[in-house]
């Protein structure tokens, strides 16, 4: 007998693209559902919740390009110990379905080993106290993130149904986002894109680096790809030397979402962002007082209308400080 008052779960269908040939199942599920730890996305294959062009699927097999992914998404746990806390936000824009925030640098997004409290989700939590349970264990509402240091919009969802809206458009590149990066030297040509796979550094694995998809040793990499504007080009005399830098202002536009994308792709390309500990130049020739990376613009739709929306934040004043302190070019 069905239980009138018992509402299905979801069940969310995926194609495996050529980029998942040969990924572990847990792997590629980590990348489509980042807003979920990597154990409550294998709990969830051990409970029988994924199946893979039709079979119950085990965490470790290997994908193939085409094949058809199911997953009965469950109920959401609540860690016991996420707390609310009363930490002021910024809040561009609130409806019943979202809040968006201008994340201000140094917040960490969730609670992470190190990180148990004054993160955006405990902040969250106390402005949305029904928030708890939506979308994963330590991660509720969370669509995408920005790392600490990086400042700017972000969305947040605040029920089941709009976080299934919106990570639907994230994983369809509907979503439009916008950075501002000021980085080394004169980024040539002065528009464009950077198309260049990434991947976890076989060393270091804090980090991500630009590895061929025919890299030896087994290194996997996905696409990536970044469009960028050259917004202006500034002068400044430089620590450690007797002349003049030019550094670029650059308007960055992630069309994939990987892990640091875009700080991997203007090192790669000889220009890191200024004042980036983990990509940028050992002796930094530039005072920042960090890394100058802001997310200016996000456009999506909204989940309830379907109307599309952008929201901006504007470049952060300890930012703004450092732009001033440039001489523009002509």
């Amino acid at each position: 007998m069905i239980d009138p008052d018992h509402t299905p779960q979801p069940v969310v269908r995926l194609r495996v693209e050529k980029d998942g040939q040969g990924q572990r199942l847990d792997r590629w599920l980590a990348a489509q559902f980042p807003e979920y730890s990597r154990s409550a996305l294998q709990r969830w294959i051990k409970d029988g919740a994924v199946a893979v062009d039709g079979i119950p699927a085990r965490a470790g097999q290997r994908l193939m390009a085409g094949e058809a992914i199911a997953i009965t998404l469950p109920d959401a746990p609540v860690a016991a110990d996420l707390r609310a806390e009363a930490i002021p936000l910024d809040i561009l824009y609130e409806d019943a379905d979202i809040l968006v925030i201008n994340k201000p640098a140094g917040m960490v997004v969730h609670p992470a080993p190190g990180h148990s409290a004054g993160t955006l989700v405990n902040a969250v939590l106390h402005h949305c106290p029904d928030l708890a349970g939506i979308g994963g264990e330590r991660r509720p509402g969370i669509v995408h993130r920005l790392d600490k240091d990086t400042s700017g919009v972000m969305v947040v969802a605040k029920h089941e149904r709009a976080l299934r809206h919106l990570q639907a458009q994230f994983k369809t590149r509907q979503v439009q986002k916008e950075y501002l990066a000021l980085v080394e030297g004169r980024l040539t040509p002065q528009e464009g894109r950077i198309i260049a796979p990434l991947g976890r550094h076989p060393v270091d694995r804090k980090r991500q680096t630009v590895i061929p998809p025919s890299a030896a040793g087994g290194a996997r990499s996905r696409e990536a790809i970044t469009g960028y504007r050259v917004e202006a080009v500034f002068t400044a005399p430089v620590h450690n030397d007797r002349g003049i830098g030019h550094f670029s202002l650059v308007r960055a536009h992630p069309i994939t979402g990987r892990t640091h994308q875009i700080r991997v792709h203007l090192a790669w390309r000889g220009h890191p962002i200024v004042g980036d500990p983990l990509y940028g130049l050992r002796h930094q020739r530039l005072a920042t007082p960090r890394l100058f990376l802001h997310a200016a613009r996000l456009c999506l739709r909204l989940p309830d209308s379907g109307e599309m929306r952008e929201f901006q934040a504007p470049l952060a004043p300890d930012l703004r400080i450092v732009l001033d302190r440039l001489v523009r070019e002509a």
